[in-house]
């Protein structure tokens, strides 16, 4: 009898082995499937937010032509918003997005090589530059990829140092070659009020904190 039951147990042993190791199987599989999940919608978030990029001079780009190794390059944009390439010479492509850039770049190589497959990616973005002045714990030049206020650019600043003029603070902005004066009061604004001077920065404003 009890080498009847010694069996019988055995038996419910290997019967519920195979399951515990598919369940554990799956579930491995499941957390993979989530991973995978999780870094194909960053690689899709980075792809759109290249997509609504518009470049601008000093950044860097790369031109992959699928197959074709002397047609691809990274390359900067120059001050007067081109850039160079094999077979086509010189492009204007100051304000296009990179997918705007790849069916630049394809119908100027169709003549060369046939149904050209390219892919344009941004490296490295210098274009969007602000510059913050005079007492601030952190003067310099600061990237803006997303818009960015005055009060936000202060922030990355450092703040406004002990002796700073809060109430005198303004934006220098270039417009048509005409430069124009926009007057910021930080003490207002954090409270609440003359909201409407925590302007959006654009790239050149330069942000004097006097």
């Amino acid at each position: 009898m009890k080498s009847l039951l010694g069996l019988l147990g055995f038996v419910g042993v290997l019967v519920l082995w195979p399951g515990t190791a598919i369940l554990a199987e799956m579930q491995n599989g499941g957390s993979a499937s989530t991973g995978d999940n999780l870094t194909d919608a960053k690689e899709g978030a980075v792809a759109s937010a290249d997509g609504d990029y518009h470049v601008g001079p000093g950044d860097v780009i790369a031109i992959l032509v699928w197959k074709e190794p002397d047609a691809s390059s990274s390359v900067v944009i120059r001050p007067d918003g081109k850039i160079s390439l094999p077979l086509v010479n010189d492009l204007s492509v100051v304000g296009k997005t990179p997918m705007e850039i790849q069916d630049i770049i394809s119908k100027k190589l169709s003549p060369f090589i046939k149904t050209p497959n390219v892919t344009v990616t941004v490296k490295e973005i210098n274009s969007k530059k602000v510059f913050v002045l005079g007492q601030v714990n952190r003067t310099g030049a600061y990237q803006i990829t997303q818009p960015t206020t005055v009060l936000q650019i202060l922030t990355e600043a450092g703040g406004l140092q002990a002796f700073a003029n809060g109430k005198g603070i303004y934006v220098l902005r270039t417009e048509n070659g005409k430069q124009t004066k926009l007057p910021f009061n930080y003490k207002d604004v954090v409270k609440g009020e003359k909201i409407e001077q925590n302007v959006l920065l654009r790239p050149g404003d330069t942000v004097i904190v006097p």
